[in-house]
């Protein structure tokens, strides 16, 4: 996957982001990033138990995303990570290394929608447009790849975004986590020719 430099108007002022694809040396990194932002800018739409049982589980690292080079990462111009996010080609929707359900099997782009996974904002960024950047950025990749769906599984937090960007709900799901809390995550869809 090439790198691809996009300018974004995301603070007063034009601000140069480079979208680039993680590496296994990012690793330590994004995880500390996925913390602050669930901890942070998750704390309005999920309770401190979900929030606990959730890290490292369905909100942690999947380093097959890394490993497939389909993981992206917004990078400011001062080198700071102001966001990851991935597209794959695998049918597991949402989830780290640890979570319950992996499904590794690789999907048919004439058949199947490609995952849009683990979106994180870096606190500093959150609101500033560093999301839609790395939803563009996947998109585009999913559909150079031959993908004409995709399909996520939101938080409750993204779903606002998502939605502008023309993803649409097709089911609710409670996801168990360890603690015995449960995570609300909607399954959400869009045809590739909404692309907006």
């Amino acid at each position: 996957m090439s790198t691809v430099v996009i300018f974004g108007n995301v603070t007063p002022g034009r601000v140069p982001f480079q979208i680039r694809a993680a590496t296994e040396s990012d690793i330590p990194a994004i995880a500390a990033l996925i913390e602050r932002s669930v901890r942070q800018l998750q704390a309005g739409d999920y309770s401190p138990q979900q929030i606990e049982g959730s890290l490292g589980t369905v909100f942690g690292v999947d380093t097959q995303l890394i490993s497939d080079r389909s993981y992206l990462l917004a990078i400011h111009s001062s080198g700071a990570i102001a966001g990851c996010g991935g597209w794959s080609m695998r049918r597991t929707l949402f989830g780290s290394d640890h979570a319950r359900v992996r499904e590794p099997e690789l999907l048919d782009p004439a058949r199947d929608a490609a995952k849009i996974r683990a979106f994180f904002v870096d606190p500093d960024w959150a609101r500033q447009g560093v999301g839609t950047l790395i939803l563009e950025a996947c998109e585009a990749a999913a559909m150079a790849a031959g993908f004409r769906r995709f399909e996520m599984g939101a938080t409750l937090t993204g779903e606002k975004l998502y939605r502008l960007r023309g993803y649409r709900e097709v089911e609710r799901m409670e996801v168990p986590l360890p603690n015995g809390a449960a995570l609300p995550v909607i399954r959400m869809v869009k045809d590739a020719y909404l692309r907006l």
